[in-house]
């Protein structure tokens, strides 16, 4: 089966276990509860299980993304990537984006890939702007 990137409007029970597992610390019963066309939640499947996820605030043409994160076993082989870049390209009216620096990852990766994926450093973040 295919890798896909999907926004998730409600969860089924196997989300909300995969969830609680790509972020431990979350709520995932309040994440499900705060989900509209402003505040989204976008993740990668793979044979009906999420791998990872992120989520995003649309405010205007701006795009805030936090909480960007794929589960330990996965990571390194493109998912995180692919989510990302499936993401904004889902929303083309989005031209200004912006990613929390949130500290969970280590930051010579942290940089390293967002460097890969287009976006340049700011302080507490990271930003792109699209045309």
């Amino acid at each position: 089966m295919k890798l896909t990137i999907q926004r998730i409007v409600s969860f089924t029970p196997q989300d909300r276990l995969d969830l609680a597992r790509i972020w431990p610390q979350q709520d995932i019963a309040q994440l499900e509860q705060r989900l509209s066309d402003t505040q989204q939640l976008y993740a990668a499947r793979f044979n009906d299980r999420l791998l990872g996820a992120l989520q995003l605030e649309i405010r205007g043409t701006h795009g805030k993304i936090s909480h960007l994160d794929v589960r330990e076993a996965t990571r390194r082989r493109g998912v995180g990537r692919y989510l990302l870049e499936e993401t904004i390209a889902s929303n083309p009216s989005q031209v200004h984006w912006w990613i929390a620096d949130d500290g969970h990852a280590d930051q010579v990766i942290r940089a390293a890939f967002m460097q890969a994926c287009g976006f340049r450093a700011q302080v507490d973040g990271w930003v792109m702007e699209r045309e």
